[in-house]
């Protein structure tokens, strides 16, 4: 069964960037485009790179370590539609931002 769980303030995620996040102990990257928030698993397929450190230019995000690339708005690899990066619900409560995680 999924559980919603709090995972910061809105605030601390400015338009155009994303953060790293753990939440019941799993990595999660955290990005806010277009003022929507999108949540993917925070480590890379690729080499275990911080996805949420990546830098992000409209929707993708590139991970810092070596270059790969994710759409944040769906979790697929921009290369590769094999390779689908994990992504959860997310919402914007009065409180707080939160994700769903099974």
């Amino acid at each position: 069964m999924a559980d919603w769980h709090r995972v910061c303030d809105p605030s601390e995620i400015p338009l155009g960037t994303g953060k790293e996040i753990t939440v019941q102990d799993r990595v999660l990257a955290v990005f806010r485009t277009d003022d929507a928030f999108h949540v993917l698993d925070g480590i890379c397929p690729h080499a275990g790179g911080p996805l949420g450190a990546g830098t992000l230019t409209g929707s993708i995000v590139t991970c810092p370590w070596h270059g790969w690339q994710f759409d944040v708005t769906t979790g697929q690899h921009c290369l590769s539609q094999q390779i689908c990066q994990p992504s959860f619900p997310v919402k914007v409560e009065a409180d707080g931002l939160y994700v769903e995680l099974p």
